[in-house]
């Protein structure tokens, strides 16, 4: 007899559809998916079957693909099917042949969802296809999520079948008489799931018989433990994570407190895309190497001075901006600086976004560029020379940030102005000056 009241009953349960949805049903042929479907029409649901060809075994997929085709009309309901090119999918984007059937499989089921209003998409995995996922995620190194194994629900997709064993399933499929098609490549080692499936599992069931409740029990824990782990992370997100604009500031000090630091500083990054080599690495200089940096395709963490700061990542910038003596306004990344020439000594006051200067002493093209090692200039009121690099930090310039000042810089080298914080003192105007060029930054984006 078909367990009808257990599958309603593990459907309910999890709250995975109703009787008012509309079910995509992904059917392969196999035993696993073909049980599925009978249990979906024995209890009277709402459903539609979905079969991919992925064209890799010539005839036995054509046959497969009919045999589908045969239990949609047995059953009276729709039936969507397609063929894949899997192989050249899998070449033009470099990645596996599994990965690339898992990538055009979950897609297809999307618009097919989409045009026929089908919700939710119905997947035929059973229990030992969650030990055998967290076996692969333990030797890949997924970290804890990758211990809850696979979900009974997750977002459109649902697997009413996670409560049978693949054992249960096949003497259910054999009582009951039922017909399906075999995939010979099941049976192939090559594949490290299939590995893990013929050689591995019968070792374990060796030492423990009872292999499918005992993972049973453990996801239970595994899933509570991530649940409250996530609650944890949540929490100290509202409490150490500050938004400052575009980046986030963590305390360096609020880190060290941390227990465990390792897991809670990954989790915390996790979000930015930083790895766990990162974050060994990065347990090593908190504290003690302020400007090291790290990247990933998307953000940069900088260790700054007694916080790190997380920012985006951000399209290539300027290097430098020429600008001529006829010039009145010039680009350079964020920023347009405009010039004005007055014949009469004006001193602007009171906006550091401004500056007059001593027009005579100009040697065109001046530059204007970001800080580069080593530069000097003599801060106005000063008549001796400071590092760029000492000035930053007396005005306590994120090291971050520092690169994203612009420099003023003379046709002789001279630095006349570290822009929106302070003038050269050599290039202020004086009782001399008969002429003055007034330089005006506005910051935008372009």
């Amino acid at each position: 007899m078909l367990p009808v009241k257990r599958f309603v009953n593990f459907i309910e349960q999890n709250s995975l559809f109703t009787p008012a949805n509309k079910i995509l049903a992904a059917v392969s042929g196999g035993m696993d998916s073909v049980l599925m479907a009978h249990l979906l029409k024995a209890a009277g649901f709402n459903f539609g079957i979905a079969h991919c060809n992925f064209m890799l075994r010539g005839p036995e997929a054509d046959a497969d693909q009919e045999f589908t085709r045969q239990l949609a009309q047995q059953f009276g309901v729709s039936f969507h099917t397609i063929n894949f090119d899997t192989q050249k999918y899998a070449a033009d984007n470099k990645i596996s042949i599994q990965m690339a059937a898992r990538d055009m499989r979950y897609q297809w089921f999307d618009e097919i969802s989409q045009s026929a209003g089908y919700d939710p998409i119905s997947l035929a995995h059973h229990q030992n296809d969650t030990i055998e996922t967290i076996l692969l995620n333990l030797t890949r190194g997924t970290g804890i999520a990758g211990l809850h194994g696979i979900l009974p629900k997750n977002g459109r997709l649902v697997r009413p079948l996670l409560f049978l064993t693949r054992d249960e399933i096949k003497a259910i499929i054999t009582a009951e008489g039922l017909n399906y098609v075999e995939d010979a490549s099941n049976a192939s080692v090559k594949y490290a799931r299939n590995k893990i499936r013929h050689q591995v599992i019968p070792l374990l069931k060796e030492l423990n018989p009872n292999l499918e409740a005992t993972f049973e029990n453990n996801l239970r824990n595994f899933r509570d433990l991530e649940v409250l782990l996530n609650e944890k992370v949540d929490a100290l997100k509202d409490q150490l994570l500050i938004t400052d604009g575009n980046e986030v500031h963590i305390a360096i000090d609020e880190l060290n407190k941390l227990s465990p630091k390792r897991l809670l500083l990954f989790k915390l990054l996790q979000p930015y895309g930083f790895t766990e080599t990162v974050v060994d690495d990065l347990i090593s200089v908190l504290g003690k190497h302020a400007g090291r940096t790290f990247e990933n395709a998307g953000f940069t963490l900088l260790v700054d001075r007694g916080k790190l700061i997380i920012s985006p990542k951000t399209g290539k910038k300027d290097t430098e901006t020429s600008i001529g003596q006829n010039d009145t306004e010039v680009v350079y990344n964020n920023y347009k600086l405009n010039l004005l020439h007055d014949d009469s000594p004006l001193i602007v006051k009171d906006n550091p976004l401004a500056v007059s200067v001593d027009a005579a002493l100009l040697q065109y093209p001046l530059m204007l560029r970001g800080w580069q090692q080593g530069d000097v200039f003599y801060p106005l009121g000063m008549k001796t020379k400071q590092k760029l690099s000492d000035f930053f930090i007396h005005q306590k310039i994120p090291l971050h940030k520092k690169s994203t000042v612009p420099v003023l810089v003379n046709g002789n080298g001279d630095i006349i102005w570290v822009g929106g914080y302070r003038p050269d003192e050599r290039y202020k105007v004086s009782n001399n000056t008969k002429k003055v060029t007034i330089f005006e930054l506005y910051n935008y984006e372009r």
